[in-house]
């Protein structure tokens, strides 16, 4: 198996940068959950459009969708409540930053549980969860591999909208 290069940013980084992009004027706001799913969209497609990772971590198949544990330990404590502006030092790349502006208009209009539905609905969650029941614990890695290649399909089938 071919090991995927990565740009190696902490995840906690990329979780900031969505925290604290989002148009709280305008009355935006994230939750732990909504945050968990754009980190996994803006890996996939990092990993579609670099050919990288943005951050090493695996993601699990839980419950609710794909979740990075250290993320999760870290806002666990908001519940489903709105996860508070935090400070952040920009200094990721032109690259980077457009890519999770890309992210955060395709899929940040969308709701929490519209996210949780959709990763409930692609193979890379549904791969790792093995068939187990909705209901019980899955701690399973999601394999990049296999993000890599479903969201390269999508990708090469809509090109322009990747969430139709």
């Amino acid at each position: 198996m071919k090991i995927m290069k990565s740009f190696n940013i902490k995840s906690d980084k990329i979780a900031d940068y969505f925290i604290c992009t989002i148009d709280r004027e305008a009355g935006d706001s994230i939750t732990h959950l909504k945050l968990q799913k754009l980190l996994f969209y803006a890996q996939a497609w990092s990993m579609v459009l670099f050919d990288k990772t943005l951050f090493e971590e695996d993601f699990q198949a839980w419950l609710h969708g794909p979740v990075l544990p250290s993320i999760y330990e870290k806002y666990k404590k908001f519940g489903y409540e709105t996860i508070p502006l935090s400070n952040f030092d920009n200094d990721l790349s032109k690259e980077i930053i457009e890519l999770l502006e890309d992210i955060r208009g395709v899929y940040g209009e969308k709701s929490a549980k519209y996210l949780e539905d959709l990763t409930h609905s692609e193979l890379p969650w549904l791969e790792a969860r093995g068939g187990i029941s909705i209901e019980m614990r899955c701690i399973t890695p999601i394999s990049k591999t296999t993000m890599k290649d479903f969201y390269t399909k999508l990708h090469e089938r809509n090109p322009v909208n990747e969430t139709n």
